[in-house]
């Protein structure tokens, strides 16, 4: 099975700006204008009708029709980011969304500040077999989040599903010294050869890097 791309970084609003037409940095502009006017006035927002969107969510669902599908991730982050999303936010854009739509907030939340609490959308993620949720799921957000337990499966999820060891965010760091994930992949490679399947090439890496002091304590791959 092919690997999947890792995640692309995120561009900044000047990295953006230098790359979008004119057309479209007004556009940017005038929706980042309504994100912000959202984080400035939550009563209003609040007093909205559950039924209406805000109009910076409706921004979010138009970002690649108007930035390029190669800068929406970057746009919709940056709304995200602008707005202030809260998990209420978040979680509607989630489970409403598009799997592109999904994937960029999932992309987005180590960006913001929500501590644990938007666990459940990464375990959502994670339960799927969209290899571009999957490897928006393990990123900066999951590495800083998930338990040990969840985490371990994260990785194997990425083994089985095809999507490459690098998506994995914060890897060596906490593979290392790992003695239960080294058990857990040691397992899984002998049920795929026992089933006559092979065994993803990621598999030794990781299985390697589960060594105590085969990474150095500042490696992130």
């Amino acid at each position: 099975m092919p690997m999947s791309p890792t995640n692309p970084p995120l561009l900044t609003r000047e990295e953006l700006d230098a790359q979008l037409g004119g057309a479209a940095r007004a556009w940017l502009d005038e929706a980042l204008a309504e994100a912000e006017h959202a984080a400035s006035h939550p009563d209003t927002e609040q007093s909205r009708s559950p039924y209406a969107a805000p109009p910076w969510e409706l921004r979010y669902a138009a970002a690649g029709r108007h930035c390029g599908l190669e800068h929406t991730d970057s746009v919709r982050a940056l709304l995200l980011i602008e707005a202030r999303a809260a998990l209420p936010a978040l979680t509607r854009l989630y489970e409403q969304g598009t799997a592109a739509e999904r994937r960029a907030v999932l992309l987005a939340l180590h960006r913001l500040d929500l501590g644990p609490t938007a666990l459940p959308l990464v375990e959502d993620a994670l339960r799927t077999n969209d290899t571009r949720l999957v490897a928006a799921a393990v990123g900066p957000y999951a590495a800083a989040h998930l338990d040990a337990h969840n985490w371990r499966h994260a990785v194997l999820k990425c083994l089985f599903t095809g999507v490459g060891a690098e998506a994995v965010d914060g890897l060596a760091r906490r593979a290392r010294g790992d003695a239960e994930l080294a058990r857990m992949l040691g397992d899984f490679a002998a049920e795929r050869i026992a089933a006559g399947r092979s065994v993803p090439a990621d598999l030794t890496r990781v299985l390697e890097l589960t060594t105590p002091g085969a990474a150095a304590p500042t490696e992130e791959s």
